[in-house]
């Protein structure tokens, strides 16, 4: 049967407003039209759905069938609509990220913080990935969008760099004399040298570093955290390449010397990473305008 939506809502008004008149006035169009649409309406159905009196229009039996069923969609449609205004209003919907351990706590965390006090309605999930598995669960759709460590490339993925991150080598205080005096790359070989493990972006990108001068780091220790790493270099196991940024505290205390490393290790960037032609929800959009 093929009716008209817009038939049902001139049924549905006239039935609550109880005239054509009234009806017509919340549709915004004419009498004359609310008084076609229920005629077609009715010769459709095969059946009365009015009877007009001198006030206005009643329900037939059929008529009180019918709109039982349509005011349940209507508020139904109605329910919907307030569900959307509220997600834009971000009184509820949810978020799906995807963040290594080191990103999530390191960058990440605050602004979810600022964001979980404004917006304490939004459920916030948190997947732990690396760069290359979160860049596959945006493909895949099972998150919004992804925090990744730069560079990475993909054709169907946006990136815009956020937070610049200085990698340093850094050890133990059994190597502060090493922090006295320029330390060069290829002197690492005669030093137990700690890294991420195979997989990450993080290790790619230093491979590539070292590898462009002609080095190739071999680390005794291959561990899955940069907070691991920063805890083995305190415990004086040996030297390691992090980001400035995420051991500033244990520098800043002495537990920790940056050792001044020719050649120096070029800049690199955290990255927001989006699905190219997908929307985002609004939930996710205010997120990411925290983010710098």
């Amino acid at each position: 049967m093929n009716i008209n939506t817009e038939w049902y809502r001139a049924f549905y008004w006239t039935a609550v407003k109880g005239s054509l008149s009234r009806a017509a006035e919340k549709l915004h169009i004419t009498q004359p039209a609310v008084s076609h649409t229920l005629k077609q309406l009715e010769s459709q159905l095969g059946g009365q759905l009015f009877f007009r009196t001198p006030k206005g229009v009643v329900l037939t039996k059929e008529g009180e069938v019918l709109f039982s069923h349509v005011k349940q969609a209507f508020q139904l449609m109605e329910i919907g609509e307030k569900k959307i205004a509220e997600m834009h209003n971000l009184d509820s919907g949810e978020i799906h990220i995807g963040a290594s351990d080191t990103l999530c706590k390191h960058f990440l965390l605050p602004y979810l913080e600022q964001y979980h006090q404004a917006y304490p309605n939004v459920r916030i999930h948190v997947t732990n990935r690396t760069t290359p598995e979160t860049l596959a669960l945006l493909k895949n759709g099972l998150i919004d969008f992804g925090i990744v460590n730069l560079p990475a490339a993909d054709g169907r993925v946006n990136f815009r760099e956020s937070q610049a991150l200085h990698e340093c080598l850094i050890g133990g205080k059994a190597y502060a004399a090493l922090a006295e005096q320029p330390f060069h790359l290829e002197e690492l070989s005669r030093y137990p040298l700690l890294m991420l493990e195979s997989g990450g972006n993080t290790r790619r990108f230093l491979d590539g570093y070292s590898s462009s001068h002609g080095v190739t780091l071999k680390p005794e220790f291959e561990l899955g955290s940069i907070d691991l790493i920063i805890q083995f270099v305190r415990s004086g196991f040996g030297l390691a390449f992090v980001a400035r940024e995420y051991a500033q505290n244990e520098l800043d205390a002495g537990t920790l010397v940056e050792i001044p490393l020719i050649p120096a290790v070029p800049e690199r960037h955290v990255g927001i990473a989006t699905l190219s032609g997908t929307p985002l929800s609004s939930a996710s959009r205010r997120l990411l305008e925290l983010l710098p």
